[in-house]
């Protein structure tokens, strides 16, 4: 065959030489192909352009009466009438114009023909799209110069959107038969894509052949298909009709119109000649490929593994694959694309192949841990298998593969373990990613950072807490340098789901830990949610530890314990409080001073409220008087001097000091 290829390649006029009535739909005047359109063609016209009638019984010839001729002005005025008609998009008018213009033998001017076939194309409904095949079809027989180029390349697009194989069909042969010589672009790919969809492709490739031979033989370049355009033809040739013959034959009639194959073209080869099992064909397309200069394999491969799927020539897969790892030392399979591997794991999966999808990935991870360059996790064999079978929802057949490759004695890859604990992240399933983690790591291999920071973020996700922390053990004990993420996401997710215990509990596993990096602010969030849910006890506690391990209060650490203590009324607490920041010599700010003091004066200890004020005064930190002021009216508008006065003198003078102060007493 390929010998014959270089020699037409060269002899374009041998192509057709012979007749091809014996191709797929016969040749140019092939009727089969035609007659078996026309019922589909006119249900497409009927019933609003014209229907099929049966033939009237012969009647008696008779004299013809003769047809009226149209007037010149008569005929400028219908044109002149069309025209505008168009312009005003007023359809129905242009209809009747174009028709009372036609009746009597005239015909528009080729601009304003195509700007009516444009309108009628263009306007998205059946009937327009009718009358635009119909005044096409007349056109072409009655006048085809009148028609442009243009307002046919709309009509194929819109019979392409309306999936009207047939009529579009049609029009083509109409053209060839009347000799209407256009351009391949303005059709050809249209309908290549239109008959794969709707299983007429048979019927174009008469078609396709039919504008070839006429291109050679009228010696009209324009209307010869491009590389890209007999790539696609080829293509369904191999997938669509699987037929070897019809490859054959567009890959002479590419050579014929001065076309080399690419190695797209040897791709859609190779699936074909895989899909029949013809393996001496495939030597054929290599050695030529190897002639022609084509080093790059990739998409060979990819359609040979394709090819051999169909087939289901399951050990020819696995030698491409393994045959690829060798030829490719430095590279890895990503370039066959997760469709190919689901492809694959499928076919094998339909057969039972539970232990050869387990030998195929044992067999690559020995190669891929044989490279140059080392291969990504996630871009081994094993994972696109793996991935591919739990894209497929087979979870459980994925588990069934590591264990067979258990059973095999050899050692379960990253790749395999990672596609499996995406799968249980994505599933919510935590627990069990969890758990697959520390089988990876006593079999002695090693998540990367990221892999447990997705891990941990879904178990906290989900409120899996405990898998959150086993996960945050396993990453410690792997030694991963970066543990920051993951434990800011502990740390965030425990916060806003109110577990205060739990953040302690953490932060005092974590805490001589040098790569996490524990502040003060640390501390502050345990505190101000052990505040916020009244577990006032366990904040002092949590405080008391955070001073002990000597990280430094700040005033935010005291803002959370005032705030606390106030809303439970335990106003004595902060007086402590405040004797311990005092005595320490802390920086005050006003949110810090006002909170003292608001809670001192609800509190009633007036001496440490008058301390606070001296504290402010002295940093210059401006008091609202008011809100205490208030504060002491709603707490202790009925407490008498007098009786202070007989009870503390101390605390009496520091009532009235704070009255002054507040302008209680004026």
């Amino acid at each position: 065959m390929w010998r014959n290829f270089r020699l037409r390649f060269h002899c374009p006029r041998l192509l057709f030489s012979q007749s091809s009535a014996g191709g797929v739909g016969g040749g140019a005047g092939g009727t089969s192909t035609a007659d078996s359109e026309i019922p589909t063609l006119y249900s497409f016209l009927q019933p609003s352009i014209f229907a099929l009638r049966k033939k009237p019984n012969p009647s008696p010839p008779s004299q013809p009466t003769p047809r009226e001729a149209l007037a010149p002005v008569d005929a400028i005025s219908l044109e002149s009438a069309l025209d505008s008609s168009l312009l005003s998009n007023d359809t129905e008018e242009a209809w009747r114009s174009f028709k009372a213009l036609t009746s009597l033998s005239h015909f528009p001017s080729p601009r304003i023909s195509a700007s009516l076939i444009s309108h009628l194309s263009s306007l998205g409904n059946r009937l327009s799209l009718k009358r635009a095949f119909a005044t096409s079809i007349f056109l072409l027989e009655k006048n085809p110069g009148s028609l442009l180029f243009e307002s046919l390349e709309i009509l194929f697009s819109s019979l392409d959107s309306a999936e009207s194989t047939a009529p579009a069909l049609s029009l083509v042969k109409a053209m060839l038969k009347n000799r209407f010589f256009a351009p391949f672009s303005i059709w050809g790919r249209c309908l290549v894509r239109l008959t794969k969809r709707n299983g007429g492709f048979e019927a174009f490739l008469s078609v396709f052949e039919d504008n070839c031979r006429v291109a050679l033989e009228e010696r009209i370049d324009f209307m010869k298909p491009d590389l890209v355009s007999c790539n696609l033809v080829l293509d369904g040739c191999c997938r669509e009709l699987g037929s070897v013959a019809c490859a054959e034959r567009v890959l002479e009639t590419m050579s014929a119109i001065g076309l080399a194959p690419d190695s797209e073209s040897f791709g859609s080869l190779a699936f074909l000649y895989a899909s029949k099992g013809l393996d001496g064909r495939i030597q054929e397309v290599e050695q030529l490929m190897d002639a022609l200069g084509f080093e790059d394999r990739r998409g060979l491969f990819r359609n040979l593994i394709s090819g051999y799927v169909k087939f289901g020539h399951l050990k020819s897969v696995s030698s491409v694959i393994l045959r690829v790892l060798n030829e490719q030392r430095c590279k890895d399979l990503t370039f066959i694309g997760d469709a190919t591997f689901v492809e694959i794991t499928k076919a094998f999966l339909d057969n039972g192949g539970i232990k050869d999808l387990a030998s195929l990935i044992i067999q690559t991870q020995e190669l891929e841990s044989s490279m140059e360059c080392p291969v990504a996790a996630e871009n081994s064999v094993g994972f696109g298998i793996v991935n591919a079978c739990v894209g497929l929802g087979f979870l459980d057949k994925a588990h069934s593969i590591v264990d067979e490759m258990n059973t095999q004695g050899a050692v379960v890859g990253l790749g395999v373990y990672s596609s499996m604990l995406k799968a249980y992240c994505k599933g919510q399933r935590t627990a069990e990613a969890a758990q697959l983690v520390t089988e990876i790591s006593s079999s002695g291999l090693q998540l990367d950072t990221g892999s447990y920071d997705s891990l941990i973020d879904a178990s906290m996700s989900v409120q899996d807490f405990q898998s959150a922390f086993s996960l945050f053990r396993d990453m410690r004990e792997a030694r991963l340098p970066e543990l920051k993420t993951s434990y800011i996401t502990i740390m965030t997710g425990l916060m806003e789901n109110n577990r205060p215990e739990l953040m302690a509990f953490f932060l005092d596993s974590v805490v001589d830990d040098p790569r996490v990096q524990i502040a003060s602010h640390d501390w502050n969030s345990i505190i101000h949610a052990f505040c916020k849910v009244g577990r006032l006890e366990d904040a002092r506690r949590t405080y008391r530890r955070m001073v002990f391990l000597r990280f430094e209060p700040n005033f935010q650490t005291y803002l959370s314990l005032i705030n606390g203590y106030v809303s439970a009324e335990k106003y004595f607490s902060v007086l402590l409080l405040w004797t311990e920041v005092r005595r320490k010599g802390i920086s005050f700010d006003h949110d810090l001073v006002d909170s003292f003091l608001y809670a001192l004066v609800k509190g009633g200890f007036f001496d440490a409220a008058m301390q606070v004020i001296e504290k402010a005064q002295e940093l210059k930190i401006f008091v609202d008087k008011w809100r205490h002021k208030q504060a002491f009216m709603e707490t202790h508008k009925k407490l008498k001097v007098q009786k202070l006065r007989k009870r503390n003198v101390r605390k009496m003078e520091a009532l009235i000091a704070f009255k002054n102060w507040a302008g209680l007493n004026t």
